[in-house]
């Protein structure tokens, strides 16, 4: 008897809200961009900006709103790292990398992390920059 194995199908909405050129719903993201875009919302979500979720959030926007030191890139480094520990069990987070971006005025985040069950690890890169 043979045995099929089945991988993790992580699956998400596409908060783009872009529709499907044949069936006119909304696009689903899959496997790796599903968690991808995961990881970079919980980055971007503040305290209290989801409904009965309040303790949901990082914090990262109110830092980019700091003086650019390294006091300020290492708590950067800190609220991301504490954000996907705690909201997001599909990974396993092995760095946090960030550097300043004078010219833009911002932040390059580089995220080294692997998907549970999976053994190759994945980059992404953001970047953050003040939004009013």
């Amino acid at each position: 008897m043979a045995f099929k194995t089945r991988e993790n199908d992580y699956s998400d909405l596409d908060l783009d809200f872009v529709p499907h050129e044949t069936t006119k719903d909304v696009v689903i993201r899959k496997g790796d961009d599903a968690i991808q875009r995961s990881v970079r919302n919980l980055i971007l979500t503040n305290f209290y900006e989801r409904p009965f979720q309040s303790y949901l959030g990082s914090g990262v926007s109110g830092l980019l709103f700091e003086n650019m030191t390294p006091m300020t890139m290492n708590n950067l480094k800190l609220a991301i790292r504490e954000v996907i520990d705690n909201f997001e069990p599909r990974v396993q987070l092995l760095d946090v990398k960030a550097n300043f971006d004078y010219d833009n005025n911002g932040f390059d985040v580089t995220l080294y992390y692997k998907i549970l069950n999976s053994n190759e690890p994945i980059v992404a890169g953001l970047f953050l920059e003040r939004i009013r």
